[in-house]
């Protein structure tokens, strides 16, 4: 008996500033069954369900859902059309018990006028617990609850709301081993009463542990839909980063000199798991790794943003002790974050005050020297070719690429640092601006600076880094010299194929 499509998008497009997220991207799900979307970071996966579940709207294409063209679809619509998604943050309220998270915004009335029925909440959440097989108490505050745990309410709550499609993001990368188990079991389980379920992760084992269907996305276009009997993981590894060799940078070797930097047992509990390594003069130490991986968290501590439990930094062959950020800046070290709207940029605030926050910061002067600031940002703007109206122009005004350019020539102006640490640099900046940041870093090298640069983009690490460190689990699994290493090696290291 043929399945009914769910599901369908057509011809997909979207935009964000000058990138192309999205290039008519096609897509379906059949009920009762899991359709499994893969790729790599900044593939588009998340783009695409963003679109599905309303939270996005694209340039063009069109939606069908149960055979009906879906026009204007919204968060809430999409939930009233039965599709729902289930993020690794759980939206849920913590102070709320099980049962009540269940009905909320849906509350049971009781006999009693302005009075909720919470005895028959209870019953209901039970039944649907029985239907699912979770082993939940109703009365239970979330707050209480483990990740997996609230990733299960969230799926019971989709049943009660009558679902007919959920959609797991990364479900599986803050759980163990047992709870990931019982995840899958559960979504086999949905399966097989009907349900369609669109699955994304970068766990390819438990893609073909569940999968009927899978879709491999590479730089925002389809390369493909198969069924999981007919491909393995190497070849969907291989369909996965294989990619035009023009979007490589060439760049130029550098005079690499002693150590600068070593970090030693590095440990956050739960997040960061005793990483050592270090970094030499004039080298781009490159670290990559699945989202999750600890990645951000672990240069975060070499920052002083984030406290480690244990562990020893040691710059200059001295051990440091780093209580903030601003310990860090005043030690040579520099940051320049992924989430630059949230934690890099000063909204609000003009050019030149974006441009000379940092220096005024280190700087023992009581009051501000109006003068020279202007003469510091104008060099700045025009080493690195930031297009800007005048100084006073806002900097969310500028472009992504200009904005991340006047945040690393914030750090320009540190003259003394001895550290560079560049979280996904060119994110979200067009290829021009890329080229640009790239220029920035060989020439912080060159200049016998460290670098430490995070980075999703696999064509990015490979042709900017020296070495490469791999993150997996809070670990680091390997240090590779960066010789001959190819892209479908790094995903491997990256998932642990």
């Amino acid at each position: 008996m043929d399945k009914e499509t769910v599901v369908e998008l057509k011809k997909i497009v979207k935009i964000y500033g000058e990138h192309k997220v999205l290039k008519n991207v096609d897509f379906d799900l059949r009920s009762g069954e899991i359709h499994c979307l893969v790729g790599e970071n900044g593939a588009g996966k998340s783009t695409l369900i963003k679109i599905l579940s309303g939270a996005v709207t694209p340039e063009s294409g069109e939606i069908f859902i149960l055979g009906k063209h879906t026009r204007g679809l919204n968060p809430r619509l999409a939930i009233e059309l039965g599709i729902t998604t289930v993020y690794q943050d759980a939206e849920l309220v913590d102070s709320l018990t099980v049962a009540e998270n269940v009905f909320l915004g849906n509350e049971l009335n009781s006999s009693i006028p302005l009075k909720i029925n919470k005895r028959k909440q209870v019953e209901e959440t039970e039944r649907i617990f029985r239907r699912l097989g979770i082993n939940l108490n109703p009365d239970e505050y979330v707050a209480n609850l483990s990740t997996a745990q609230k990733q299960m309410l969230q799926i019971a709550k989709a049943l009660h709301r009558s679902a007919k499609v959920i959609i797991m993001d990364e479900p599986t990368s803050s759980l163990g081993l047992e709870e990931t188990k019982a995840l899958l079991n559960l979504l086999k389980n949905l399966r097989s009463q009907g349900l369609g379920i669109i699955y994304i992760s970068h766990y390819l084992n438990e893609i073909f542990d569940i999968a009927d269907r899978l879709t491999i996305l590479k730089d925002g276009e389809k390369v493909g839909t198969y069924s999981a009997t007919e491909i393995d993981v190497n070849t969907v590894i291989k369909k996965m980063v294989g990619r035009d060799t023009a979007l490589f940078f060439q760049r130029r070797p550098v005079q690499i000199k002693e150590v600068l930097l070593r970090v030693n047992r590095l440990t956050k509990k739960g997040i960061v798991n005793g990483v050592t390594f270090d970094v030499k003069r004039g080298e781009v130490f490159g670290i990559g790794g699945l989202v999750g991986s600890g990645r951000t968290e672990l240069v975060s501590m070499i920052y002083g943003a984030l406290r480690p439990d244990d562990g020893e930094i040691f710059l200059k062959n001295e051990r440091i002790e780093l209580k903030s950020p601003l310990d860090a800046m005043k030690k040579g070290i520099c940051f320049v974050s992924e989430d630059r709207k949230k934690l890099g940029m000063f909204t609000g605030r003009n050019l030149v005050e974006n441009l000379v926050i940092a220096k005024n910061n280190l700087s023992k002067r009581f009051l501000l020297n109006l003068n020279q600031e202007v003469i510091l940002s104008t060099e700045i703007v025009r080493k690195l070719s930031i297009a800007v109206a005048d100084r006073d122009q806002l900097i969310e005004e500028l472009s992504g690429g200009n904005q991340q350019k006047t945040i690393i020539g914030r750090w320009l102006l540190n003259t003394d640092a001895l550290l560079y640490i560049f979280d996904e640099p060119t994110k979200g900046v067009d290829i021009g601006a890329r080229e640009q940041i790239y220029e920035i870093i060989l020439q912080l090298a060159e200049q016998g600076k460290s670098i430490i640069m995070v980075s999703s983009d696999m064509p990015e690490l490979l042709s900017m880094s020296d070495r490469i460190g791999v993150m997996r689990n809070g670990e680091m699994t390997h240090i590779l010299e960066n010789r001959n290493v190819k892209e479908e090696d790094l995903m491997k290291l990256f998932i642990g194929v």
